[in-house]
This record gives C-alpha cells, sequence and structure tokens, in this order.
C-alpha cells in the first residue's frame, strides 16, 4: 500500500509541477554523511566524490576509500562542508571541514596514496559550524573560508603563507549567511539574518558597515545574492532551514534607502538548508536548485514528517515557477543534504547534482 500511495503522490506532484528534463538517480552509498565535494583526488584527471569518512573513485564511484574517522553525535556526524582547496600546495586537493560539536573548522590532507589515511588539522576554535562556505571576499582570485557560527562572530580564514589567518568582520552573525554585491559598487558584501555588512575597499584592513534591515529568520546558508528581475540590482533568495519557506527579496532603492520586498517562492515545503543558483536546463538562464534537507533537526522541525524532495525553480519573467526533481514519502526519495555540489561530471553541458544526506548519497544524472 505505501509503495502504491508513494506512486500515486509522486504522479500527482508530476501533473501539478512537470520537470521540463530528465534525472536519473544513482543510489552511491546509504551512509548518513551531510555533505560531499567533488573533486581529482587521485590525479587522475577525473572527479571523484569526497563525503564523511570515505572518498569514491570516478567515473562510475562504485570503488570507495577510507578518508579516515569522523565523529559522531547521535543521528549526526562532526562533518557540515567539504570544500576542496589545495591548502599546503603539494598539488594534491585537499578539504575544508566543520562541525557544530566539535566548534572548530578543519582541514583533512590529501596523502596523495589511497591506502593511507587523511590527517586533519585544526584551523581555528570558532564556535559552533553550522555549515561552511568559500567566497573572494577580496578579489584576488583565491577563495576565504567562511564558516557560519550562530551567535559567534563572523570571521573570515585567509590563507597566508601556508597558515590560515583570521579576520573578525563583525562581532555576532545568527543561522544564515551569503555573500555577493549588494550595493552595486563592485565588491563582494556579505548577507546575515538580520542585516548585510558592506564591504570597504580594503576588505582585511578598514571596517566593514553594518546595515540593520533584515528579518530573515532562521535562513539558508548559503543566502542568494543574485539579480532575480533583470533590473540590475541584486536580490536576495533565502530558504527557511528549519520551518516553513522559500523567498525572495525584491531589491529596491529610494535614495540612500535599500528596501528589501518579500516575495513568496514556496511556502509548502520546509528545511530548505541549501540552494544553488545555475544553468541546468541548457536555457543560458540560471535555475533555483534546492530542496529539504532530510531530518535536519532529527523531526523536530516543521514539516519533518512531510513528504519531501528535491527540486528547480525557473524564473519567467514574473514569479517563480517549480520543477520536480524528486518527490515522495520518506523511503521513495531524496533531499538536499547540508553542502551538495551542482557539477557536470560528464562533460556533456549539463550540470549533475550531487547531494549527500540522512538519507544516503546519490547523483541526479541530468539526462536532457
Amino acid at each position: 500500500m505505501k509503495t502504491i500511495y508513494g506512486g500515486l503522490l509522486m504522479l500527482l506532484v508530476m501533473v501539478a509541477y512537470p520537470d521540463k528534463g530528465k534525472f536519473r538517480q544513482q543510489k552511491i552509498s546509504d551512509e548518513r554523511y551531510e555533505s560531499v565535494g567533488v573533486f581529482d583526488v587521485n590525479g587522475d584527471k577525473k572527479p571523484d566524490l569526497v563525503s564523511g569518512a570515505w572518498w569514491y573513485e570516478g567515473p562510475d564511484f562504485k570503488k570507495r576509500h577510507r578518508i579516515g574517522e569522523v565523529k559522531a553525535q547521535g543521528e549526526y556526524y562532526d562533518d557540515f562542508s567539504t570544500i576542496p582547496l589545495d591548502v599546503n600546495k603539494d598539488g594534491r586537493i585537499d578539504f575544508i571541514t566543520g562541525g557544530w560539536w566539535g566548534n572548530t573548522i578543519r582541514w583533512r590532507e590529501n596523502p596523495g596514496n589511497s591506502s593511507k589515511e587523511w590527517p586533519e588539522h585544526v584551523i581555528d576554535s570558532c564556535g559552533n559550524v553550522e555549515t561552511t562556505r568559500a567566497w573572494d571576499v577580496d578579489g584576488d582570485g583565491t577563495l576565504e573560508i567562511v564558516p557560519n557560527t550562530p551567535n559567534n562572530p563572523l570571521r573570515v580564514y585567509r590563507l597566508e603563507k601556508g597558515k590560515f589567518k583570521a579576520y573578525t568582520l563583525h562581532p555576532i552573525q545568527g543561522h544564515g549567511l551569503g555573500f555577493g554585491d549588494v550595493n552595486g559598487d563592485g565588491r563582494g558584501d556579505f548577507v546575515l539574518s538580520d542585516g548585510w555588512l558592506e564591504a570597504p575597499a580594503k576588505p582585511f584592513i578598514e571596517p566593514w558597515i553594518f546595515h540593520k534591515e533584515l528579518n530573515l529568520g532562521s535562513a539558508s546558508i548559503p543566502i542568494l545574492v543574485v539579480d532575480v528581475n533583470g533590473d540590475g540590482k541584486n536580490d536576495l533568495i533565502v530558504g527557511q532551514a528549519h520551518d516553513y519557506g522559500l523567498h525572495w527579496y525584491e531589491h529596491k532603492v529610494d535614495g540612500d534607502r535599500h528596501i528589501w520586498e518579500k516575495r513568496t517562492i514556496d511556502s509548502e515545503n520546509s528545511q530548505y538548508h541549501e540552494m544553488h543558483w545555475q544553468d541546468i536546463d541548457g536555457d543560458q538562464q540560471p535555475e533555483l536548485i534546492t530542496g529539504k534537507r532530510y531530518r535536519a533537526h532529527n523531526d523536530n522541525d516543521p514539516g519533518a514528517a512531510d513528504s519531501y524532495g528535491m527540486y528547480y525553480f525557473t524564473w519567467n519573467g514574473n514569479k517563480f515557477e517549480k520543477n520536480v526533481i524528486t518527490y515522495g514519502p520518506v523511503g521513495e526519495t531524496k533531499g538536499t543534504g547540508i553542502h551538495m555540489v551542482v557539477r557536470d561530471l560528464d562533460k556533456d553541458g549539463y550540470p549533475e547534482l550531487i547531494t549527500a544526506g540522512k538519507d544516503g548519497l546519490s547523483i541526479f544524472w541530468n539526462e536532457r
């Protein structure tokens, strides 16, 4: 009966929200790590998957190799990002992670040997890490590491002469973090749950200016800073990471005032924790790719028991239209986890979606 119900539910959803293409799911693992990264681990010029204690060898991702122990905390692992970066400049790609319970961000060193485990190095004790992202904060072409640490300062970690140096930009941040040019001056600003930080000309020397203009709640990571409606001003796209709701905030300017008008994208689904803005259907326009972080707070968030899935939203010039990638009851679908990747694995011009989570690790092959 459950299978029949799930099939009927999926059919109704597809009629209501027809997908313009086709995605084929490849289940890689049942492991419940919530983060995945994609990079060439072994130097064979083929992308591999890295998730939790394992990496999976491309191009078929069937052979796995151990990275090392990842501390478990109840139903979680203390591993909330997988950011590729050659930290020690030895020509092998390492990765950055961090977690809520360890209160640290760390990097794991690629040993260059599939039979060896990856040494772990602590970068800093920065407080509870919701997840971590990498952005080029100073525009020099090199990514900086930026953890979202609710109720702790906003710090940016810059790799200088082989070591990470911390720069504190703001005394406290909440749940949610984004980066992009808010005011159109060509510099990247930070968006927090209660306002945005205006970047100075010299971001690691001069102070940042805080504009307390927002109330975004328990916001997604990232908050997307993108021009939704093509008017030349960057808007915000925000998911509610631990509640119902997905919205965009239209950016208007009145003199020196920045005005943010809230628009609904989807009010029927919850736990929009992770999202991307990228062209996945080949129309040369970016789509909003997102979905539910399955059991984000272990069934303690609103909507935790709902059917769920992954979606992409297209902008039609007036509003967002929803397209279903996968949807259904628990056990018959897939969510986004906390750190997913959108990347063209087979080089056919159409990016795949690679997503981990408490519901396993999967690739959604983009078969257009």
